[in-house]
C-alpha cells in the first residue's frame, strides 16, 4: 500500500469511528456508554494522523515537482535498507471494508443469532425486593423478573401481570424467548437474559417488543425450580432502544 493510500485509509477509518460515536449513538451498539468518549478520541486521533500523512505526501510531491532530489533520497533509503519504505503492508487493505461499512451503513446491534450461542447471564442475589405497584401491570426488567421468580420467598409474581421488553429469539414447540443482551465492555463479551414466552405466536426474529403477561406456573416460585417463563397476554412492537445493552423496565404508557 502506497503512502497516499495509507493516509486516506486512516482518514476513512477515523471518519467512520466519528460518525458512529460523535455524530450519533450508533457506537452504543458495539460498546458500553462509558466507552463512547474513548471512541471519539480514537476517531479524532486517526483523522489527525491521516491529515498529517496527506500534508506530508503533498509536500513531498510539491518538492519533487520543483526539482528537489526527493527521488535521490528515496533511492538512498532503498539501497541502505533493501526495500522501499514508501510502501506499507498489503494486509492494511483489510481495514478498508470495515471503514467503509462504518461510513456508509451501520452494522446492527447483536441479536437473536448471538443470544442462541453465548452464555446466559447469571443474575446476582437480591437482598430485598421493593413492593410491586398495587394496580396495573408491574414494569420489570428481565433481570428483576428472573430474580423475583427464583429468589423471592414472598412469591410477589404470583397472579400478577407484569410488563417487560426485549427482542425476539425464536424457540421450539411454539414458544419464543424475550431476550436482552448485556455487555461488560463491548459487544464481544455479551451475555444473554431470556424469559420464555407462551400462548402467543412469535413475532419475527430480532423484533423489539413490549409484552404483558403472568408467570407461567411451572416449578415453585421463590426457588430455582421456578420456570423463567411468561403466559403472554399482549405483544406490542417497539423501536430498538438507543442503548440496547441496558436491561431496564419499560416505561408505562
Amino acid at each position: 500500500m502506497r503512502r497516499p493510500f495509507q493516509a486516506l485509509l486512516l482518514l476513512l477509518t477515523g471518519a467512520g469511528v466519528l460518525r458512529v460515536s460523535l455524530f450519533s449513538d450508533i457506537g452504543l451498539r458495539y460498546v458500553k456508554e462509558g466507552l463512547q468518549p474513548f471512541l471519539v478520541a480514537s476517531g479524532l486521533a486517526l483523522c489527525a494522523l491521516g491529515l498529517i500523512g496527506v500534508r506530508r505526501d503533498g509536500l513531498a510531491l510539491f518538492e519533487r515537482g520543483q526539482g528537489h532530489d526527493g527521488a535521490h533520497s528515496d533511492a538512498v533509503i532503498q539501497s541502505s535498507h533493501g526495500h522501499d519504505h514508501s510502501h506499507g503492508p498489503r494486509i492494511a487493505w483489510l481495514l478498508l471494508p470495515p471503514a467503509l461499512a462504518l461510513l456508509l451503513f451501520a452494522p446492527p446491534a447483536l441479536g437473536s443469532y448471538t443470544a442462541t450461542r453465548n452464555n446466559p447471564k447469571i443474575v446476582e442475589d437480591y437482598d430485598r425486593f421493593e413492593p410491586l405497584p398495587a394496580h396495573g401491570p408491574a414494569p420489570l426488567s428481565l433481570t428483576e423478573f428472573i430474580a423475583r421468580a427464583q429468589q423471592d420467598d414472598e412469591q410477589s409474581l404470583k397472579g400478577r401481570t407484569v410488563l417487560m421488553q426485549g427482542f425476539v429469539t425464536p424457540g421450539k414447540d411454539g414458544t419464543w424467548d424475550l431476550t436482552r443482551l448485556l455487555v461488560s465492555c463491548c459487544a464481544a463479551d455479551s451475555q444473554s437474559l431470556t424469559v420464555k414466552m407462551h400462548a402467543v405466536k412469535a413475532p419475527p426474529a430480532d423484533t423489539w417488543v413490549k409484552v404483558t403477561g403472568t408467570w407461567h406456573p411451572r416449578g415453585a416460585l421463590g426457588t430455582t425450580s421456578a420456570a423463567l417463563a411468561l403466559d403472554v397476554a399482549t405483544v406490542q412492537r417497539i423501536a430498538e432502544p438507543p442503548i440496547p445493552y441496558i436491561d431496564r423496565a419499560p416505561p408505562v404508557d
